[in-house]
């Protein structure tokens, strides 16, 4: 028996207590027993979204020193983070379909070893050419390990109270994985150099390595079909095409052909694959996964949550080394509280009032603080003291990050089938790390024309002393940041009109159990 939540899509129902056969003759799924190695198989996926989450700012600190030390351009410098975040957010979905038909606990074993190669290939760059490369084997080999690691998640804990405390440990590292990377990558860039931030994956790799063939269990999933490579290409060519668009429209402008050319390929890719996989036999994102509208409003919700928000980790870091000359060390230790309110936000508040609160309550709460927060850093000066500006901005956007990220992940994965599991973990990833690209760019782009704009009117001679460069600087921080809290406002929006049901009771079942 089933019954069907807004949306459409059918949820198990709750075991029947009666001793014979339903009157309609059918026999309710029994709930499966819970594994009793989960917390541990929880510990290991942990270990390993803390590192691909980690990864995405772990060298932003220890960039300056990569930069010296291979003679990297100025220009050539973001793709150190894109390299990453374009292989990553582009190749999910087919690293989601390879967890659907390889195996989940088969193909998080491959990322971790991957990665952890890919790492040590880094680490040991002897050019930039060498680093961009082994960053992007870093992303794909990520796109293999996150959507395995989270269906491995939504099909281990199927009691709704244990499914709320283990999808807060996940949002938890979700949201404070990049505060972390900015601690971690300041400790070692300061204390050893910037290469420990590539080779510190290792080790976390084969603790997790270790773990996983003793405390992993997969569950039954599709092992038949074959992997969409037409909706492969066209996903990823469309993602990667937006992506640089974007990111090519600070230093040539939005007009330029360069600009304008990869942004109209990209949407016209995108358009065919929507297209392909209305039509393809085993298509690479099966599209019942997105028309169900409270999985659509978690999925836009935490898109716009990381436009909104990966734009800080950023901005910060120049403020606090650039403006107020910070060490390494000092400015990761800075973002300590925004770690600390994601870790309350999303294991102390949201899993203790998911199992009773509407989860569209506590994204739409969290939305809002965020953006509060942003208003906050939009106030900030060329001496603005951190104290009494900077570290009530960071409380409010890890609470508010961890009150959204947590029901997110839970409500997103609620209620898909065994065999689509990865797939659908894979897109809410997808929309993440694709987020984060995306925001990174454009509030990047942002900042810096309204920075040129400030120079611009307020230096008469041919050029500006250093005092005036900060306040441009922080000017376009102001201006980014205020885009960056409407953009969190309306991820609030969306999730109150759209995340309209409480979390199912046995959201974490398997098809098959």
């Amino acid at each position: 028996m089933s019954k069907k939540r807004p949306g459409g899509e059918s949820l198990p129902s709750a075991p029947s207590t009666a001793t014979g056969p339903s009157p309609d003759h059918e026999v309710p799924a029994a709930t499966p027993a819970p594994d009793p190695k989960r917390w541990w198989a929880l510990a290991v996926i942990a270990l390993a979204q803390l590192m691909v989450i980690l990864d995405g700012t772990v060298v932003n600190i220890a960039l300056p020193s990569a930069q010296r030390a291979l003679g990297m351009s100025d220009a050539d410098r973001q793709w150190v983070i894109t390299a990453y975040t374009l292989a990553f957010g582009g190749l999910l979905l087919l690293g989601g379909r390879i967890a659907d038909l390889v195996g989940r606990k088969r193909t998080f074993v491959i990322g971790l070893a991957g990665f952890a190669a890919a790492s040590a290939l880094g680490g040991a760059a002897a050019g930039p050419g060498m680093l961009f490369a082994a960053r992007a084997l870093q992303g794909a080999f990520a796109a293999v390990l996150a959507p395995s690691a989270l269906s491995l998640l939504a099909t281990t804990f199927t009691d709704p109270k244990e499914r709320a405390r283990a999808f807060g440990v996940y949002g938890a590292l979700a949201g404070g994985g990049s505060a972390v990377g900015l601690i971690v990558g300041g400790l070692l860039t300061e204390y050893l150099n910037w290469r420990w931030s590539l080779y510190v994956n290792v080790p976390i790799a084969l603790a997790a390595l270790l773990g996983a063939p003793a405390f992993l269990r997969d569950r039954s999933g599709r092992r038949s079909g074959h992997l969409d490579v037409p909706g492969a290409l066209l996903g990823c060519g469309g993602l990667v095409a937006l992506v640089y668009g974007f990111s090519e429209a600070e230093p040539r402008g939005w007009s330029s052909p360069s600009v304008l050319t990869p942004l109209v390929a990209g949407v016209v890719l995108l358009a065919a694959f929507v297209w392909w996989q209305s039509r393809a036999a085993s298509p690479l994102l099966p599209l019942r996964i997105v028309r169900d509208r409270v999985r659509a409003g978690s999925l836009a919700t935490m898109g716009l949550a990381t436009i909104g928000m990966f734009g800080v980790f950023l901005f910060l870091t120049y403020y606090l080394q650039v403006v107020l000359g910070y060490p390494p060390v000092r400015t990761g230790l800075a973002f300590v509280p925004i770690s600390a309110g994601i870790v309350i936000g999303a294991t102390q508040i949201a899993a203790r009032l998911l199992p009773r609160t509407a989860p569209r309550t506590l994204m739409s709460s969290g939305m809002v603080l965020a953006a509060a927060g942003m208003v906050l850093l939009s106030s900030l000066a060329v001496h603005t003291q951190y104290v009494t500006h900077v570290l009530p901005a960071l409380l409010l956007l890890g609470l508010g990050m961890g009150l959204t990220f947590m029901p997110v992940y839970a409500t997103a994965t609620a209620g898909v089938p065994a065999q689509d599991a990865g797939v659908a973990s894979a897109v809410l990833n997808t929309v993440q790390q694709m987020g984060a690209s995306l925001g990174t760019v454009l509030l990047n782009t942002i900042a810096t024309s309204a920075t040129g704009r400030y120079l611009h009117s307020h230096v008469r001679g041919p050029d500006a002393d250093g005092a005036t460069l900060d306040q441009g600087m922080v000017h376009g921080f102001s201006v980014a940041y205020r885009c960056s809290a409407g953009v969190l406002l309306l991820a609030a929006l969306v999730a109150g009109l759209t995340v309209w049901h409480r979390t199912p009771k046995h959201a974490g079942h398997d098809a098959s159990a």
